[in-house]
């Protein structure tokens, strides 16, 4: 029979073993603190033809720091591997705001995924998992749509 005296020392025990994990993996506790939530994205790209150094333009976004008018510039031609674009991205918006990524894309479907792992400027700390789907109409934009957090351990600029 456990009493109300061995139940303190459980409860001491259980919450030291519990600092003791937040201070092996300090990440998980700012991770837990960071910013994050859905993110919208529609970009155009009438001068994007698959060549490396191209790049589409975002016109429209849920989140603050990816502002209309970046570019979001491809640095491997599209087409290796056959009908895909498989390319390191970098999002740019300028005054030294720019997120690194991966995006592929199946040009049979027009869908794709987007990967984000870092930037710099207010893009310090910058993580995202994007979903591509392509126009649905003529004229109308390619849309991201995924999920998006900043790590607390990072200091950007205005925060």
């Amino acid at each position: 029979m456990i009493t109300t005296t061995t139940r303190v020392p459980f409860a001491i025990l259980g919450l030291l073993i519990g600092v003791a994990i937040i201070a092996s993996d300090p990440s998980s506790l700012s991770a837990s603190r960071g910013r994050s939530g859905a993110l919208q994205v529609d970009k155009a790209c009438p001068d994007y033809n698959g060549q490396p150094g191209e790049f589409c333009t975002i016109t429209a976004s849920s989140l603050s720091e990816i502002t209309p008018g970046a570019k979001v510039i491809y640095i491997q031609p599209a087409g290796i591997p056959a009908a895909m674009l498989d390319s390191n991205v970098l999002l740019e918006a300028g005054d030294g705001n720019r997120a690194i990524g991966r995006c592929t894309l199946d040009f049979a479907t027009g869908r794709g995924l987007c990967t984000f792992s870092d930037g710099t400027g207010r893009f310090a700390g910058f993580q995202a998992r994007i979903d591509v789907t392509p126009p649905g109409f003529a004229g109308d934009d390619w849309h991201w749509r995924g999920t998006y957090a900043f790590r607390e351990d990072v200091t950007r600029p205005g925060h």
